[in-house]
């Protein structure tokens, strides 16, 4: 049967610039120029008859019409590229993962070099945020964020659920101090909330005697102000892994307490390349013992 089909570097120029909202995104995804781009989807356009994209002071924006061919073409061309990855012997593609900075810097680039030494055909781009990327428009993959409260969706992974714990100095933290004394000192706060008046609830102080945090640093500053000797941070263990190795920080006191879980999020369709699912496997064996018992029917919802 004879298949009435558009030209395919036309529907691959329309669908890249459909899923980032722009020609230049999409322009960049297929290493064309922004023209080529545009070319191939007015041609597009002209040929079906339908306004695709209607022009907007920032970029583009689908029309109904754009949207609903979008939403056709994309599980098309995803199920296209994972028959076609049956047959290559080496897992090859281009992966971009958005992560909360921190988390990156401090655990994820120690360990990701691995990653690429195993595979050297997939592409790992690495794009650090303070937003969560807009995932519904593929600026990413998947991105790792930092969990609150909420429920989990179903394109997201538990990557760590590890409890926060309070670390120093050993200039000003030494053996044989407990959580009494930890009162006096600058407790540095680097999350929403109050998660320092909820860490010594569970150690078991009386109401009157926690102390008052008096202000908020990100946690970029506080872990330098824990370093330094100038405060003691409630923080995850990997976040701080490297510094606890090296001697620069202690673990105070024994104590955690859960205050919100990393998340591995994925964009729609994502989970069907085989570059991707390789990477987020590793990812999540990675973090496998920063997983705790926190699970799906916990109420987690991004920071971000």
């Amino acid at each position: 049967m004879a298949r009435t089909l558009p030209p395919l570097n036309a529907l691959r120029a329309f669908e890249a610039a459909g899923r980032h909202g722009s020609f230049t995104g999409a322009a960049d995804e297929l290493n064309v120029s922004h023209s080529a781009i545009s070319r191939h989807v007015r041609g597009l356009e002209k040929r079906l008859g339908v306004q695709l994209f209607r022009t907007q002071s920032r970029g583009v924006e689908l029309t109904e019409d754009g949207a609903r061919y979008l939403g056709a073409l994309t599980p098309a061309f995803d199920d296209i590229a994972a028959a076609t990855e049956v047959f290559q012997a080496e897992t090859e593609g281009k992966v971009t993962i958005n992560s909360d900075p921190m988390l990156a810097e401090r655990w994820l680039i120690p360990r990701i070099g691995a990653f690429q030494d195993a595979h050297p055909k997939i592409d790992l781009r690495l794009v650090t945020s303070d937003r969560l990327a807009n995932l519904e428009q593929h600026e990413a993959d998947m991105a790792v964020r930092f969990f609150l409260q909420g429920v989990w969706g179903d394109r997201t992974e538990l990557l760590s659920s590890s409890p926060v714990y309070p670390y120093a100095s050993p200039k000003l933290w030494r053996e044989g101090l407990g959580v009494r004394d930890l009162l006096p000192m600058n407790l540095l706060v680097d999350r929403e909330g109050d998660p320092w008046a909820r860490w010594f609830r569970k150690a078991g102080l009386a109401e009157h005697e926690i102390p008052k945090v008096r202000r908020q640093w990100d946690a970029v500053l506080s872990l330098a102000a824990a370093i330094a000797g100038r405060g003691v941070m409630l923080t995850n263990p990997e976040i701080v892994e490297q510094e606890v190795a090296d001697g620069r920080l202690v673990r105070c006191v024994d104590m955690g307490l859960s205050a919100g879980t990393y998340g591995l999020v994925f964009s729609e369709g994502a989970r069907r390349r085989k570059a991707v699912r390789l990477f987020a496997d590793w990812l999540l064996d990675q973090a496998a013992e920063l997983r705790g018992p926190v699970g799906r029917g916990e109420d987690i919802q991004p920071k971000s």
